[in-house]
């Protein structure tokens, strides 16, 4: 379907986006849809072409870095040389002095607690609602939905298993034991519970026992004498100790235990970028209206499971009585964070006064802030007053500059306090990553989260140096040099900056969903490396990833890391390249059939369906999450590999045809599939793959979205 216009001053606005503006965005505010629309189109016209600025001088530095290559390609690698090449162009700053940033006003969750985050495709109102109330979740049902516990050999799985149910008990116990000790008697061993005096005591018969910290004990439920529930706090996360003798999952409990409740998606960003398949005002009016829904707190969805209609909102605030006998509320939601998208795309909601679509990144700064104006009044996420931006895909410090240029101006037009606004430095971009402390000066009055660790940064770090020679193979990218480098710069340069206790490090996704005894064994290693939030894919892995934070105290940690030894800039711009390769053919046609697969798998949920984010099998079957940074990845991979002469065009087109295939075959479940190999000639989902990879290279930054979102609203077109 075509868009439809009307016009606002100067401005060509989408019928339903300025439907949504003045009907819902705006009302109880005290701003008018006029004088938001002015506002808007001032800012607009200022900086359009500071944006437009900015992609140009990305593409400029992008042909030198090539021509720089290309001219000392038969010459070996000098990185004293290089490093001089970068600061003539002004790819590298000359550091400045040291700081420590100054953000106001941010709320716990960022500053004091350490814990799990949560990464939801915001066109998802379902998805949100269930990334929200992910902050109290079931250890029980947990461990007993996932291989974290291992299957018994009698266990049936359409029934419940009590031997698997004994397990998770244990386990739960063994978790209180480890980090709530009471004195000389065991979780395992106790009869009940009770409050006396303030105080908790755990009973055995007539016996009483105390906690070893009695700190930790912050408040119950019901009766004092019999609790239907206990609050217990460690490393600043809280659990509730659930007791109801009637329920089913306390028939094999001696203390009446029925759940153990963790605090777990502490922060969760609401996604309007990587895991979004938002083209055009339609699409992104429902992104905006669920996070207008999620900032009013009154959001709902209906959904059909079982047979039955279900609906689903947000849940309340929990209530106690503190260990003081006053009423006490904890909070019951995650605190939500919006992801804006970059300053590359375009969309077509809004045509300028020049002919030119607008800039997405500034409408979705309007237009997200806009909606948390809802949440300053009735405090139901930020208790601070604050509006919390995550900001991907910025080029260096210009780029971090501009953004706390578009939400000053935001701010004047909304009528907020300056640096009401938080920005969060996603840095998936090698620019960003050597220019780090620079980048955060820039925002140091907005910053309050940074990242590193993220395996997305390879498809920058792929890009810019296309023309080094041929990369190393995507497994070996995470054992490199310039991402161990990478990984310990971020943190070393966060900290120096004073990020600990006012903003969160970030760690990257757990993206096997399915594997959760894995993640437990392996994502411990995200907290010793010094980062207070970590991503992980869903709300049971979630609950689980918070047991880490229970282990470490990562403010602890972090006092020691910040005396190490610090990252070399040298190593972070080591490039990856393979000297002298000789990989088999069976090797090659390997690597190219696994990055075509799961490419070709995420773009034909992207084009045909426009689904964001995907859990697509890999070749082997098991469930990868994947997104446009790791399609990025894939599709630079195989358009280096071609254009370096380790494979051919020819031979990758036919490796994508066979894989099309299989993927073909692994979606034959879903009904509103289309398969790609009925008609290669014909499937724009399998054009669109193909093009990824054989355009790679001349794609700004190597990014996805410029082809995803031309195919994607092809596909519209056709379908109405």
């Amino acid at each position: 379907m075509q868009e439809k216009y009307i016009n606002i001053n100067k401005l060509k606005v989408s019928e339903s986006l300025s439907r949504f503006v003045k009907d819902e965005l705006l009302k109880d505010t005290n701003i008018s849809s006029d004088d938001f629309w002015l506002g808007f189109e001032r800012t607009i016209e200022e900086l359009e072409p500071k944006n437009k600025q900015l992609i140009n001088f990305r593409e400029t530095l992008q042909k030198k870095i090539d021509a720089w290559h290309i001219k000392n390609k038969s010459n070996e690698f000098n990185l004293i040389e290089y490093k001089k090449f970068l600061v003539e162009i002004g790819y590298l700053k000359e550091e400045g002095p040291d700081f420590s940033i100054d953000t106001k006003n941010v709320d716990d969750e960022i500053t004091k607690i350490a814990g799990p985050q949560l990464v939801v495709p915001i066109m998802n109102s379902r998805y949100a609602l269930n990334a929200a109330n992910a902050r109290w979740m079931s250890l029980y049902d947990s461990l007993y939905g996932t291989d974290v516990i291992e299957q018994s050999e009698d266990s049936v799985s359409e029934r419940y298993d009590p031997l698997r149910g004994e397990m998770v008990i244990k386990y739960g116990r063994d978790f209180l034991n480890k980090y709530f000790p009471l004195k000389d008697m065991s979780w395992n061993k106790i009869t009940t519970v009770a409050v006396k005096e303030g105080s908790f005591k755990a009973l055995k018969g007539v016996e009483t026992f105390d906690l070893v910290d009695e700190e930790k004990f912050i408040g119950h439920r019901g009766e004092a004498d019999n609790p239907s529930a206990i609050i217990l706090k460690n490393n600043n996360l809280h659990i509730e100790i659930l007791r109801d003798r009637r329920a089913f999952s306390a028939q094999q409990d001696y203390a009446g235990i029925s759940d153990i409740i963790l605090e777990s998606a502490v922060s969760t960003i609401c996604d309007n970028e990587d895991s979004v398949a938002a083209v055009d005002a339609a699409d992104k009016v429902i992104c905006y209206r669920n996070w207008l829904g999620l900032m009013k707190g009154n959001l709902k969805t209906q959904f059909e499971k079982g047979g039955k209609l279900l609906e689903r909102k947000l849940n309340p605030n929990r209530s106690y009585i503190s260990k003081e006998g006053k009423g006490l509320k904890l909070h019951g939601r995650s605190l939500l964070l919006i992801r804006n998208v970059g300053h590359l795309m375009t969309n077509p909601s809004i045509i300028l006064s020049n002919g030119n679509e607008v800039p997405e990144g500034i409408m979705d700064a309007f237009i997200t802030v806009a909606a948390a104006l809802h949440d300053l009044k009735n405090k139901n996420n930020s208790r601070t007053g604050s509006i919390y931006i995550v900001k991907p895909k910025m080029h260096g410090p210009e780029e971090t500059e501009f953004t706390d240029l578009i939400f000053s101006k935001v701010e004047e037009v909304l009528g907020l306090d300056k640096y009401t606004c938080k920005i969060g430095i996603m840095d998936e971009e090698r620019r960003t990553s050597s220019n780090l402390k620079e980048c955060i000066r820039t925002l140091k009055n907005r910053v309050f989260f940074i990242n590193t660790g993220f395996l997305d940064r390879t498809g920058d770090e792929m890009h810019t140096s296309m023309e080094a020679g041929p990369m190393i193979k995507k497994g070996e990218m995470k054992s490199s040099k310039w991402i161990l480098a990478y990984e310990n710069n971020n943190v070393d340069v966060g900290l120096k900056c004073g990020l600990s206790g006012k903003a969160q490090i970030g760690k990257g996704m757990w993206a096997m969903p399915d594997k959760m005894k894995d993640m437990m064994e392996q994502k411990t290693g995200h907290l010793k490396a010094g980062a207070n939030c970590a991503w992980v894919p869903s709300p049971t892995a979630a609950a689980l990833h918070a047991l880490h934070y229970h282990e470490i105290d990562i403010f602890d940690q972090q006092k020691n890391i910040i005396k190490r030894e610090k990252a070399k800039l040298d190593d972070l711009l080591t490039i990856p390249v393979a000297n002298r390769p000789n990989w088999s053919i069976e090797e090659i046609n390997s690597e190219i059939s696994n990055s075509a697969q799961t490419l070709l798998g995420y773009v034909v949920r992207w084009i045909d369906q426009g689904v964001g984010c995907s859990k697509v099998p890999d070749i082997n079957n098991i469930g990868l999450m994947e997104d446009r940074a790791t399609l990025r990845i894939s599709s630079q991979h195989i358009a280096n590999w071609i254009h370096h002469g380790i494979t051919t065009k020819l031979q990758v087109l036919g490796i994508m045809k066979e894989m099309a295939k299989i993927v073909d075959n692994q979606n034959k479940s879903d009904d509103k599939y289309v398969r790609m190999s009925d008609d290669f000639d014909r499937s724009l989902a399998f054009k669109t793959a193909c093009d990824l990879v054989f355009s790679g290279k001349e794609q700004p930054s190597g990014y996805t979205e410029p082809l995803l979102h031309l195919n994607r609203l092809k596909k519209k077109i056709n379908q109405n």
